[in-house]
């Protein structure tokens, strides 16, 4: 990504980084192509950043772009000027986070008079949607897959912890599917552990009985449990329809992908995001709701158990498998309902996100995200990513959609800046220990 201003509102996308691989990989940068003149923005001073800010726009509506690290080093030789970069912002982000963006800017240093004059100039720039006219694939409906008529067998994998209703619930949708070939493996571990609970099910259940509580553990351990080829991740709080297996199949056949990445409704009858109505590479892994293929594993490893009690381990993964260059596709035809329940699972580990544990002066944020974004992210990536999330972490989860929320949050986070400086220093610590004893992942055998 060209733009340095996507820093102060994307510090953390994965693709502000550049994988270091031979070969073409999922990119937000066009290359190697005509780019017809009316898709280019003019308002934009240099050619350089007209053609990111197409890129940009191409990926958020669904372009599959691909690009190989020379050609993204060529595109880069010129750079966007400071107008180009405001523009940049306040086109896709507002007024709001562009005058976040100059009093961040102002506030480290740089000529107040060149960034002033470069914010006014900009003042009459228009905020754009980029979810407006996403691209569709036209014959993807008429697709007959021959991943699916082959039928290969698929792996459901369930960690659960203390959630029997809501797992039975999962597992009632699973005997709907409309794709039969598959098995659940689950690895319980709720204390009391009900084994006869199971027996309910008309469904091929290897289960396995873990007493450490550990998510990641557990999903590690049912991959190497299981010989499928295709593993199909899943929460024990999530509602599915019946052809929910099929719809992942049918994305990695269509799109010869590596992974399949379903879409999450939080609640329902909450709103749906608009980037969840098509299909385009994704910028995230749930592993609630993802079909990977096997030799993923083979290739970049297992799951990071170091994330264990802790948050972002989904996160890693995506930042090791999009710079492997592992191909992922945003998956809307295989959502679920996410219940995320307030009681089992990692609700039990004290924290509702990365930036909001639930326990007063516990370290903030979870010292894993400071782990996860040391070890991938160059340094002013990292700093906006941690100083962005604690200035709008102390409001309540429900409640981190809320612009107005979000505004008090900032002035709370000025208020409290002794107190998250304390929490900080603590994660901090912990993170550059976690940091120390990163092995590398553990390769799932060939």
């Amino acid at each position: 990504m060209l733009f340095k201003f996507i820093r102060y509102t994307q510090p953390g996308w994965l693709f502000n980084l550049v994988p270091k691989i031979p070969g073409r990989f999922a990119s937000c940068i066009i290359t190697g192509k005509e780019v017809d003149d009316n898709f280019l923005d003019k308002t934009y001073e240099t050619k350089a950043a007209q053609m990111a800010d197409a890129g940009f726009r191409s990926w958020y509506k669904g372009v599959l772009l691909e690009a190989t690290t020379q050609e993204i080093e060529k595109s880069s030789a010129e750079a966007p000027t400071l107008k180009d970069e405001y523009i940049f912002i306040r086109k896709y982000w507002g007024r709001a986070w562009t005058l976040f963006a100059l009093l961040l800017r102002m506030s480290t240093g740089k000529n107040p008079f060149r960034e002033l004059r470069s914010y006014r100039q900009t003042k009459n720039v228009p905020r754009v949607n980029l979810f407006e006219a996403p691209k569709t694939y036209t014959d993807y409906e008429q697709f007959q897959s021959s991943l699916i008529e082959r039928k290969p067998r698929v792996s459901i994998i369930i960690p659960t912890l203390n959630r029997y209703p809501y797992l039975q619930a999962a597992l009632r949708d699973l005997e709907k599917q409309d794709y039969t070939n598959f098995e659940v493996v689950v690895i319980d571990q709720s204390a009391p552990f009900q084994e006869d609970f199971y027996q309910q099910f008309s469904l091929d259940i290897q289960l396995i009985r873990q007493e450490e509580k550990a998510l990641w553990t557990a999903r590690n351990k049912a991959i190497k449990a299981t010989n499928a080829a295709y593993l199909l991740f899943f929460d024990d709080d999530s509602r599915v329809g019946p052809d929910w297996i099929s719809a992942h199949l049918k994305c990695l056949d269509y799109f010869q992908a590596d992974i399949s990445a379903g879409v999450s409704l939080a609640v329902v009858g909450q709103k749906v995001p608009a980037s969840y109505g098509y299909f385009r590479w994704a910028d995230q892994f749930d592993s609630g709701n993802a079909l990977v293929t096997r030799n993923v594993f083979q290739q970049i490893g297992l799951f990071d158990e170091q994330y264990n009690g802790m948050r972002m381990g989904d996160g890693e993964f995506s930042y090791r498998a999009y710079l492997q260059g592992i191909k992922s596709i945003s998956n809307y035809q295989a959502s679920r309902v996410h219940l995320k329940v307030g009681e089992g699972g990692l609700r039990e580990m004290g924290s509702w996100d990365g930036f909001r544990p639930t326990k007063w002066l516990a370290p903030k944020p979870v010292p894993s995200v400071i782990y996860l974004t040391k070890k991938y992210l160059p340094t002013p990536l990292y700093r906006n990513t941690i100083l962005i999330g604690m200035l709008l972490s102390n409001v309540s989860y429900k409640q981190k959609g809320n612009s107005t929320m979000l505004a008090w949050s900032i002035f709370l986070a000025l208020l409290k800046s002794p107190i998250l400086l304390i929490q900080f220093l603590r994660a901090r610590k912990i993170a550059h220990q976690m940091l120390a004893n990163d092995r590398g992942p553990e390769l799932l055998p060939g």
